[in-house]
């Protein structure tokens, strides 16, 4: 470990982003307690929103062979019940230093993915001006930047704006979802003409808000619209 490393971790220790503890190992992001209780999503998975499924001969979740998705394919890292808690504290608890292990587990386990679409630009979900205010940074952005530093692909935060102040979606229904989130995006300019893009956020739950995004992207001429999230659902 290089000298301007070890001084930086003594001077400033790890926090743990699973248990928040400072890390029991120098230079590590993870204590050793906590590596196996994170848990990856892995075949098989649903060939539309990634989410883990239980039998290999299914393609697709319930929720995917009833609904119509705006975007190709999506992927997603965690498994959302392993990691809830630490997605939280850096959604709400201002843990923004998080995203930096978080960028490196996204690139190191999804590199090939998203070498295989060639995204333009990874498009992060955008956060209404006074939830970001309060909060004082987007977690999707966040997310967005570390994972651009590893992959070069650039991020787009400015395409399209939630022009609707939304209520928190958590223990809605689908069609609650749905109606909460009609019109709430916008997109400012297509300057660049983006053909593909990769919709990056923290959790995927219904694809509500996925969906609403890519439907105004598609609107807009978008073609190739992925989604890559940090957490998902497990599908039936």
């Amino acid at each position: 470990m290089a000298v301007g490393k070890i001084l930086l971790d003594l001077l400033f220790p790890r926090r743990c982003p699973v248990c928040d503890d400072i890390t029991d190992r120098m230079g590590e992001a993870v204590c050793r307690k906590c590596r196996d209780k994170i848990i990856y999503i892995k075949e098989p998975c649903c060939m539309k929103c990634g989410k883990q499924l239980k039998r290999d001969e299914q393609e697709y979740c319930g929720d995917c062979l009833k609904t119509r998705h705006y975007y190709i394919q999506g992927t997603a890292l965690y498994d959302y019940g392993s990691m809830a808690d630490s997605i939280f504290r850096f959604k709400y608890a201002g843990r923004m230093e998080y995203a930096t292990f978080y960028g490196e587990e996204l690139y190191r386990k999804k590199r090939e993915w998203l070498s295989s679409i060639c995204p333009d630009a990874l498009v992060p979900v955008p956060a209404h001006a006074s939830r970001k205010r309060k909060r004082g940074y987007n977690q999707a952005e966040l997310l967005a930047r570390e994972l651009s530093k590893r992959s070069g692909i650039p991020v787009n935060a400015r395409l399209i704006a939630r022009t609707g102040k939304t209520v928190p979606l958590k223990g809605l229904s689908r069609a609650q979802r749905q109606n909460n989130l009609k019109r709430a995006f916008k997109i400012r300019q297509n300057d660049v003409k983006l053909n593909t893009i990769v919709i990056v956020d923290d959790i995927y739950t219904t694809g509500s808000t996925i969906d609403a995004m890519a439907k105004a992207m598609q609107e807009a001429g978008i073609a190739n619209i992925y989604f890559i999230t940090l957490a998902i659902g497990r599908g039936i």
